[in-house]
């Protein structure tokens, strides 16, 4: 009996915050009496090891039947029971201190689950977590053995390996070591451990050459356009980061293609357990090679998963229309394992005997291939008839009817996507100079995310492609050895052997209800869920508790700029026909100022104003008047007219911090309790110099500005408001607690989609004048 034979052990687990660790971790509690569970956890930030256990596996449904088992005794129960160390699984020793060594040391079992299972993770990474792993668990068993004074082979190590290890190898691919099979290859790992450090140290002295940096400068000011230098700097810094990060997954998927494995996880969960027997044959070592673990059958109940898996993405792509093809063949198998036959799988392995140290180490292969083959066009057929009969609905409330797949090559594909994809980059490069707004703006970020969905679906055919293609069949000869010795009562509570499955009532009835749920798209016609979202946030922003709401001007409060000011002023005097000069001459110069506008508001600004020079102060000011109530009011936003004096109703303080002058927008004065604007300095004569006598308030400053204005009223930002529609405002939004996108530019609208901050489009009045230059009379 498995229960009984475990009862009362103590097992030591890593990689317990993961889907597979998290399924066992609640076995372990569940149905193992008396058990003590010890897990292996990186201590966050602000919370210790055991914080984390319970927040992150604990609190997850999966232990709700044990929550009701138990009752009011749960927490009394985990607290008994479980337990947690800091340490790393990447570290020698993986990190752990004396008494991480002492509560290691106390194991009777220690199951190794840790892993990056990502398939395009870096290649450092990789080889620190897959490849180096297994070792430093090992070389930490024998250190805590050491320490109490006990034999490392006291302790049963079960480390979670993956079927495909076995790479592009056709055929059956058997239940031993790779360097005990026949057509594997198996390159030395320590050179691989080290050039894969020498790469890195390459890859980063490549990235900070002054001719990458100038791209990664050039990319960060594309997507933020005119913010001011730390966020343009953050961001660069992140790009790079990204590149390096990218740089790295290339070279790993490279590596393992050439050595005849598809990707980095393979590859280095190959080598792992190559370095695992060749440092560590005195160990009592067993290895269990799950395949592509899905969904649970039966435990801890039908359906449940944590997190994405590897075909959640391609079916939740395929279901909302994004992916219409799939490299794969058709009468190829796609081998799926629900995680319960794994967790069961390791208990089972924990109850036998501990194997005795060898370098013929004993293999599991948990997978379905072989015994009972779920062919590919079959689960395609039972994915789309799912999808047929309850369909995914879009935005606008419509049922996304899924195309027919097909079963073309991968090459295919990639160059129809890669295709798409330079099409739409071509699009996207014309489109993104015009001048876009609110929701003429939502084109542009439209064409964004069909980007993004196209290169999403080029990475999956990329790295799972090879999986719908694979050519092995795993033997699980051992499974079922295993399987047959189990009494009737374990084969019911443990439930492993893969001919159990039915395909079709698995996919339909178990596993694709569980992804929908947790893919959290729209399973509905219904479109309120976004208005609902919109009142909730607004409520949030005007209620009676204390606030302070910044707002920019232009395209915010008023559809007007600096240099439709200007026009006003220079032109208001000059006869119709000098007008239209004028006119032309300043629409010629429009793409030089956008230009400009987009490099560096700041430097914009001082410029632009240089055309003030020697003008009259005074006669400005007493023409701003006019202006606004000829011009500026009749461009205004009644919503936000509306929205301002709401703030003021509410007790709220207003600021509104612009870089218009500070005489345009004087009769604004009486809607804020303070205005920050660009003043101009004067010669003796009363004449504007055309010089600002202080910088502009843009970028950052406008996020200082707010929070000096803030500290004025003793109020946190992160109650504050801010309302601006460009990403040079970026600075000033995310500062706030509440940030609202106003008719934003479209790179603003990508952002604040993707932040879920709240989206406004205020219109101007019905019948408003389109003119942008006075027709009076000239004096």
């Amino acid at each position: 009996m498995i229960s009984q034979t475990l009862e009362g052990k103590t097992f030591f687990v890593t990689g317990a915050t993961g889907f597979l660790g998290t399924a066992l971790a609640e076995r372990i509690l569940n149905v193992i009496p008396d058990a003590k569970l010890i897990l292996l956890i990186r201590a966050g930030r602000r919370a210790s090891p055991i914080e984390r256990a319970k927040r992150e596996i604990i609190k997850n449904d999966a232990f709700n039947l044990m929550r009701e088992r138990f009752g009011d005794d749960f927490d009394r129960y985990i607290n008994s029971h479980l337990s947690a160390v800091p340490g790393d699984v990447s570290k020698p020793l993986l990190g752990l201190d004396d008494s991480g060594l002492d509560a290691l040391a106390s194991a009777d079992i220690v199951v190794h689950s840790a892993a990056t299972v990502s398939f395009d993770s870096p290649l450092t990474q990789a080889v620190s977590v897959n490849l180096l792993g297994p070792t430093n668990v090992g070389d930490a068993i024998k250190a805590a053995a050491q320490r109490a004074g006990k034999a490392p082979t006291d302790t049963h190590f079960i480390t979670v390996s993956t079927a495909y290890v076995a790479g592009y190898r056709r055929g059956l691919a058997p239940e031993k070591l790779l360097r005990n099979t026949p057509f594997s290859p198996m390159p030395d790992f320590k050179t691989e451990v080290n050039v894969a450090s020498q790469l890195r140290d390459e890859v980063e002295r490549d990235s900070r050459v002054p001719e990458r940096l100038e791209d990664f400068k050039k990319s960060a000011r594309k997507e933020l356009g005119a913010v001011g230098g730390p966020l343009l700097a953050q961001k660069l810094e992140k790009i790079r980061d990204e590149w390096v990060n990218d740089r790295l997954v290339e070279l790993g998927i490279a590596r393992a293609q050439s050595l005849g494995w598809p990707d980095a996880y393979t590859y280095t969960k190959a080598l792992g357990e190559e370095a695992l027997v060749s440092n560590h044959s005195d160990l009592a070592i067993s290895v269990v090679r799950p395949s592509i673990i899905e969904s649970s059958m039966i435990h801890p109940f039908p359906g449940w998963i944590k997190g994405f898996r590897m075909a959640e993405p391609i079916i939740i792509s395929y279901a909302r229309g994004l992916l219409k093809e799939f490299p794969g063949v058709p009468e190829g198998i796609i081998d799926v394992i629900p995680v319960d036959f794994v967790t069961g799988t390791i208990l089972a392995v924990a109850a036998e005997d501990k194997p005795k140290p060898s370098t013929n180490i004993p293999v599991y292969q948990v997978a379905s291939g072989s015994a009972n083959p779920l062919r590919y066009k079959v689960l395609v057929d039972l994915v789309r008839e799912w999808f047929l009969e309850h369909p995914l609905y879009d935005s606008q409330g419509q049922p996304i009817l899924v195309p027919e797949w097909n079963f073309p090559g991968r090459g295919r594909v990639q160059k129809q996507l890669a295709r798409l994809a330079t099409n739409l980059e071509f699009a996207d490069s014309i489109i993104s100079h015009l001048p876009l707004r609110g929701e003429r703006a939502e084109l542009v970020t439209d064409l964004e995310e069909k980007k993004e969905a196209i290169n999403r679906a080029l990475s999956y055919v990329k790295l799972y492609g090879s999986y719908a293609e694979t050519e092995a069949i795993f033997d699980v000869k051992n499974l079922l050895a295993l399987w047959n010795k189990q009494s009737a009562s374990d084969q019911l509570d443990f439930a492993f052997d893969p001919r159990l499955i039915n395909w079709d009532s698995f996919v339909t009835e178990i596993h694709l209800p569980s992804v929908v749920k947790h893919a959290r798209v729209k399973t509905t016609p219904d479109r309120k869920s976004t208005s609902a979202r919109v009142d909730r946030t607004t409520s949030s922003i005007l209620n009676d508790e204390f606030k302070v709401a910044a707002f920019d001007l232009e395209n915010t409060v008023i559809a007007s700029n600096v240099v439709d000011a200007y026009a006003w002023f220079a032109t208001k005097d000059l006869p119709l026909g000098k007008k239209a000069l004028f006119s032309l001459a300043l629409m010629a110069e429009g793409p030089s100022l956008i230009a400009s506008d987009r490099s560096d508001r700041g430097d914009f600004l001082r410029n632009f104003y240089r055309r003030y020079s020697k003008a009259e102060a005074a006669h400005l000011s007493e023409d701003a008047n006019e202006l606004f109530n000829s011009y500026l009011l009749k461009k205004a936003f009644p919503r936000a007219i509306e929205r301002i004096r709401h703030h003021r109703r509410l007790g709220h303080k207003t600021i509104l911090i612009t870089g218009a002058l500070d005489f345009v927008i004087a009769p604004l004065a009486p809607l804020f309790d303070d205005i920050v604007a660009c003043t101009m300095t004067t010669d003796s004569r009363g004449r504007l110099t055309g010089n600002l006598d202080q910088t502009p308030p843009t970028g950052e400053a406008r996020a200082i500005l707010l929070g000096d204005f803030a500290d004025k009223y003793e109020v946190s930002l992160s109650k504050c408001v801010a309302y601006a529609d460009s990403s040079s405002d970026l600075p000033m939004l995310e500062a706030v607690g509440f940030p609202v996108a106003v008719n934003p530019e479209p790179r603003l609208l990508a952002m604040a989609k993707r932040r879920g901050w709240t989206i406004e489009n205020w219109e101007r009045q019905p019948g408003h004048s389109k003119l942008l230059l006075p027709i009076g009379k000239a004096r």
